[in-house]
């Protein structure tokens, strides 16, 4: 087998679906390490034949050992799975906020890759920043890059602060769109839509926007200008975000994000 999958929550299993799809690996490539008996017992109906609920021998046979659980859940688990660690395997975390120095020394290796991939990856859409420690090799990054990308788009920083600043702005970022996303829905449905139009008429706003950038070199204040005319409507509504300092708070928000993933690693 190729690859460990520690950890079958919503990316967890994301990973296992992507990798599959693209025809990175096969399901006899993959060994999955779940401890829930009921979600144990949901990927072996779903074909997963190599599930285990506690670290054995087959973890020293892997590549790869992807790391998609909750930071508060790897005390003990750490604690078994070092045992079967080799140092020739390369550990690939997506847990927010625990540094590479943090993995090398419960884990006892050194072939660490930190990532922090978002919500959408689940439909293929995700983006991912990584980093590594010096011992990865490129032949190894590339074999992580290559699976990363098959839940979207990924981009390597040599720095690993800037993981924190990832973890910020497109690791929360989703939660930020859906937020105005709501804030619009809600006043649209105060301005006489039903619910059904109201949520219609912002996601194909949303998504048409989005796709409109980019198929286009403009960038995004070309785009407001694009939309915008003097005296109209946008601009009336652009007026009050300025007078509101909306793109500041907007900026302390991101900023406070990154200063809690900071204080997560700590």
């Amino acid at each position: 087998m190729k690859i460990l999958i520690v950890g079958a929550g919503n990316m967890g299993t994301t990973y296992a679906e992507s990798f599959l799809l693209s025809h990175s690996i096969t399901k006899d490539d993959l060994l999955i390490l779940e401890k829930t008996t009921e979600k144990a017992d949901l990927l072996r109906k779903k074909g997963y034949q190599y599930v285990i609920s506690s670290p054995d021998e087959r973890v020293s046979k892997v590549k790869l050992i992807i790391l998609a659980v909750k930071p508060q859940d790897t005390s003990l688990l750490f604690e078994n799975l070092k045992n079967y660690i080799l140092p020739t395997q390369t550990i690939l975390s997506i847990m927010a906020g625990v540094k590479i120095e943090t993995l090398k020394k419960a884990l006892g290796t050194t072939k660490v890759v930190r990532a922090m991939p978002n919500l959408p990856s689940q439909i293929g859409m995700g983006m991912t920043g990584f980093t590594a420690d010096e011992s990865v090799t490129r032949e190894e990054l590339f074999f992580v890059q290559n699976l990363l990308n098959t839940t979207g788009k990924s981009l390597y920083f040599s720095e690993e602060e800037k993981i924190d600043a990832v973890t910020a702005i497109s690791g929360s970022g989703p939660a930020y769109v859906y937020y105005f996303m709501e804030a619009m829905i809600k006043k649209a449905q105060e301005m006489g839509f039903s619910h059904s139009e109201a949520e219609l008429l912002v996601t194909q706003t949303f998504m048409g926007a989005v796709h409109l950038e980019n198929r286009s070199n403009y960038s995004c204040e070309e785009w407001i200008k694009r939309v915008s005319s003097r005296g109209g409507t946008t601009e009336a509504a652009l007026k009050v975000f300025s007078e509101e300092s909306l793109g500041e708070k907007i900026g302390n928000g991101l900023t406070a994000a990154q200063k809690r993933a900071k204080e997560l690693g700590e």
